[in-house]
């Protein structure tokens, strides 16, 4: 069994890893298998090698292939006291074959994420782990790298704004790169799925969760720059080999201001503002071919009256993504441990009736052998059917085998080192970020500053942004102050701050969320460096929405991201070496509710 299984089952297909590589491409809309990229021989082998696969599997290798979770530690074989906690079981390797799983997802506190090296090292161990158990199936490896706010590799990996920071620079060749090159430094250490880009379409300024995540506020534009990544993401002529998109959180989750992770949301929007508002974005991602759709944790009466959350509904995941929109790639469902979908169902009987429903991964269940013993004992009691199991292991092996994870699951640790992060990639981002900078007000014609400034204190949220930005001061020449603070500044942070304000010539003060009645403190940080009378710029680095907050601040910039990346472009417009080129991808609206403070599209320029 295993590897050598594999290298046979291969060989006797008679199809090279050279053919095989080739075969990236999405879901087909009519769900045949000979509909695949490349077509003919290559669909032909495709077919081949997941009937006899499936025939050789026992139901727990079938049931294993619908479970992605996440494992703990920087190698496949080092044990993890994380790993004995959560699943009996000491090391990544052992979780694998135990449950024959068909994914794992990295997370930033999995502990498994330190350099490009280790990445691809531990990548090739869970592969080992995963051929020489069970069917001998590789694995999907997952991330989070939405860029921006949802970053989970980072430095050295190449750095990029979010996507509503990418909506402000209106590049969709600027949104395709930036994801091609995210994916392929992704498939260089071993990640073969990245669950992005967000399709939601961000209408609801109130939104705790989606945000900037968001492209925009507007429909089209949202559509468009979706499609763009999704493009970027599994662009099949690309030099290198590629991961497969997911776009989220079907239906959309843009219009609520419920975080699916603590509550179930209820979305009021009906059929038709569905139509105009949610499913554009959605409907073009699908017809650029995207491989995969996440379900989200929400209610939407309007679309399915049944009070059941969308990743459980069959109305919603059946009736409208597939029947309705022709979708016939893979359904993830969102993370199974989000109150969003707990709070009706015990942990047993979620990962069921999101199969009942059509989804065909099950991410991240809460208790992974309690959920995986609820689908086994529905399948022996009658309630799912092994055809209904092996109708979605048929879609998992046929994105395996489309993304050319089947044909290379290995990946080289040298090259991994030598392609992430490397200098033609962080340029590009540079160049991508400085277009997304987007200046609201410059009342006193503060900006740009006619040259770099004797001394600047960089005061406001966070030590590792308030730092990046110094460093770009003081890398012309200035004499730079940080004065840090959390979400919530004290008053003596405050003070601290004002006083420093009339040592330095310049003061520039960052917010982030600062229109939320529970980070007020940040509206008073700036209120009271404004009246000092020194020269003050204020920047939302996260939600534009600040600006409408302090009126007193003259002068107001959005970078709708926090990077490194984005406070060494920021530091560029500000000192005037790049002009500022974002429009706003939303409306930012008075606090009040009586119109926009600045309109959908508004940005200034010199």
């Amino acid at each position: 069994m295993g590897t050598t299984r594999r290298s046979r089952q291969l060989l006797a297909l008679g199809v090279g890893a050279a053919l095989l590589a080739g075969c990236a491409g999405g879901g087909t809309s009519d769900g045949s298998e000979s509909a695949a990229p490349g077509g003919g021989e290559a669909a032909d082998a495709m077919t081949e090698w997941i009937d006899e696969t499936i025939a050789g599997m026992s139901l727990e290798e079938k049931v294993g292939q619908l479970f992605v979770t996440y494992v703990y530690g920087t190698s496949a074989d080092t044990a993890h006291d994380s790993n004995l906690e959560e699943f009996g079981l000491a090391t990544p390797a052992e979780i694998i074959q135990r449950y024959h799983l068909g994914g794992i997802i990295h997370f930033s506190w999995t502990d498994s994420l330190e350099s490009p090296r280790q990445v691809a090292e531990l990548s090739n161990g869970v592969q080992d782990a995963a051929l020489s158990s069970g069917a001998g199936v590789p694995l999907t490896i997952s991330i989070d790298q939405e860029q921006g706010a949802v970053l989970r590799f980072g430095a050295p990996a190449t750095e990029f704004p979010g996507s509503m920071a990418l909506g402000a620079g209106r590049s969709v060749e600027d949104a395709r790169a930036a994801a091609a090159i995210t994916g392929q430094e992704l498939r260089a250490v071993g990640i073969t799925q990245n669950f992005a880009p967000v399709a939601d379409v961000n209408v609801n300024p109130a939104n705790p969760v989606i945000g900037v995540r968001s492209f925009s506020s507007d429909p089209e534009l949202a559509a468009d720059f979706v499609t763009a990544q999704v493009e970027g993401y599994q662009d099949s002529d690309a030099p290198e080999r590629t991961v497969s998109s997911s776009i989220k959180h079907f239906p959309g989750h843009g219009d609520t201001n419920v975080d699916s992770h603590h509550d179930l949301p209820i979305i009021e929007h009906t059929r038709e503002e569905w139509e105009e508002l949610d499913a554009p974005p959605f409907r073009a991602a699908i017809e650029a071919g995207a491989d995969s759709v996440m379900s989200g944790h929400l209610m939407v009466p309007g679309l399915d009256d049944s009070g059941m959350p969308a990743t459980l509904s069959p109305t919603i995941l059946t009736g409208m993504l597939r029947e309705e929109l022709g979708f016939d790639g893979l359904i993830y469902t969102d993370s199974l441990q989000m109150e969003g979908v707990r709070s009706q169902y015990p942990d047993d009987r979620i990962p069921v009736l999101a199969l009942l429903a059509g989804a065909d991964q099950l991410l991240m269940p809460q208790h992974l052998d309690v959920a995986v013993q609820g689908v086994l004992d529905a399948v022996g009691s009658g309630e799912l059917t092994e055809e209904r199991i092996e109708e979605s292991v048929r879609r998992v092996l046929r994105a395996k085998w489309d993304r050319g994870i089947v044909a290379e699951p290995h990946v080289d640790p040298d090259h991994a080192e030598a392609f992430v992060g490397s200098e033609e990639h962080l340029a590009t981002a540079r160049e991508i970020t400085d277009r997304t900078v987007t200046v609201l007000r410059n009342d006193a014609d503060l900006l740009p500053l006619d040259s770099a400034p004797g001394s600047v204190l960089v005061a406001g949220w966070d030590e590792a942004t308030t730092a990046a930005l110094a460093e770009g001061f003081g890398e012309r020449g200035a004499t730079t102050t940080t004065l840090p603070n959390d979400f919530q500044p004290s008053r003596e942070q405050i003070g601290r701050a004002t006083a420093a304000a009339g040592e330095h010539d310049l003061t520039v003060v960052l917010t982030n969320g600062a229109w939320q009645d529970a980070r007020s403190g940040q509206r008073d940080l700036v209120r009271e460096l404004v009246a000092t009378g020194q020269p003050v710029v204020a920047v939302a680095v996260r939600d534009p929405y600040d600006a409408a907050y302090v009126e007193e601040a003259g002068t107001w910039v959005a970078t709708h991201s926090f990077n490194r990346v984005t406070m060494g472009s920021l530091a560029r417009v500000l000192l005037g070496e790049t002009s500022p080129r974002g429009s706003l991808p939303v409306s930012v609206p008075e606090p009040a509710g009586s119109g926009d403070r600045f309109p959908f599209g508004h940005g200034l320029s010199w």
